[in-house]
């Protein structure tokens, strides 16, 4: 080796095979997860598999409040305009409630409200006693006739806001044009303290003029 250099003091006795980590149980564990919830939805049956019904709400923030997404549960404000007495009831038919959220708007104690009325109208009620049913339980048809919810109960659907289109008329190529619309909407804006001094000064003229039987006052030098 020629010159002051490092000596070399490679490390190759590392034993990295006994600390590499391996996923060969991948395919079995895929296997494992769907027994897990076949047995899961064999063992909540007739109930959905995904839990309780969630409400409609807005994240937080001021970047995400438009976005809406589902909660932790309905106000008690809420389940009260639903038609339910007591919270607890709403419970056990598979309604999340939570007593510490408040209703901020009309609009969302409105959606939610709708929401739990759907629910309720497609709601089969499987009676305790089959041998003693109760009001509201569901008979023996409707009962066979269930099929087990899978996935989100009542997931949040977008509306389309529908465009209409059109062809552009001879009368629409007559009218003002969109861009002298804006221009104008934006000047108008801009200087918005200067014309309405203008127009009060105009209006003020105007009215002192109409006060004075019509005779205007001619400026000049005295």
């Amino acid at each position: 080796m020629k010159g002051n250099q490092q000596i070399p003091n490679v490390h190759f006795r590392k034993e990295w095979q006994e600390r590499v980590k391996t996923w060969f149980n991948q395919p079995a564990k895929k296997i494992a997860r769907r027994n897990a919830r076949a047995a899961k939805a064999a063992r909540v049956f007739p109930r959905p598999v995904a839990g309780q019904l969630r409400p409609v709400v807005q994240c937080p923030t001021a970047r995400y409040k438009a976005r809406a997404r589902l909660g932790k549960g309905f106000t008690l404000e809420e389940i009260k305009e639903a038609g339910f007495n007591n919270p607890r009831v709403a419970r056990t038919l598979g309604i999340a409630v939570d007593h510490r959220r408040r209703n901020r708007s009309e609009q969302s104690l409105r959606t939610n409200v709708q929401r739990l009325k759907e629910y309720q109208a497609r709601l089969v009620v499987f009676p305790k006693n089959v041998k003693k049913p109760k009001t509201g339980d569901a008979s023996e048809e409707e009962r066979n006739a269930v099929v087990q919810q899978r996935g989100t109960i009542m997931p949040i659907t977008k509306a389309d806001d529908a465009i209409e289109y059109r062809a552009i008329t001879a009368d629409d190529r007559k009218a003002e044009r969109a861009f002298v619309t804006l221009r104008k909407a934006r000047a108008e804006a801009k200087y918005k303290g200067r014309l309405d001094a203008n127009r009060k000064k105009k209006w003020a003229e105007k009215a002192e003029e109409k006060a004075s039987g019509g005779k205007k006052k001619k400026k000049g030098k005295k």
